[in-house]
C-alpha cells in the first residue's frame, strides 16, 4: 500500500513528505528557503541563529518570497504533490 511506497522512496533517499531536514539555501531575496507545501500556505519556524533555542513562527503563503520578522531569512512556498 501507500506505507510500503513511501518506505521504497525513502530507501532510494527520496523524500515524499518532506521528513528530512530541509536543504539550506543562501536565504536571500535570489536564493530563499525553498519549503514544499500541499496547500497555499505553510507555518514555518525560523531559527534565526544556529546556536539559537528559539523558533520564530509565520506564515508563509504561496507567490513571492517572504520574510522571516525576525531575522529577515527569505522563504518561498513550492507546490508538492504526495504521492498516491
Amino acid at each position: 500500500g501507500l506505507e510500503r511506497k513511501v518506505l521504497e522512496a525513502m530507501n532510494k533517499g527520496l523524500d515524499p513528505y518532506s521528513m528530512f531536514r530541509p536543504k539550506r539555501y543562501a536565504g536571500t531575496k535570489e536564493e530563499p528557503n525553498l519549503v514544499p507545501s500541499i496547500t497555499t500556505k505553510r507555518i514555518v519556524g525560523c531559527v534565526c541563529e544556529e546556536d539559537n533555542s528559539c523558533v520564530i513562527w509565520f506564515w508563509l503563503h504561496q507567490g513571492e518570497a517572504q520574510r522571516c520578522p525576525s531575522c529577515g531569512a527569505y522563504y518561498k512556498l513550492i507546490p508538492h504533490e504526495l504521492p498516491h
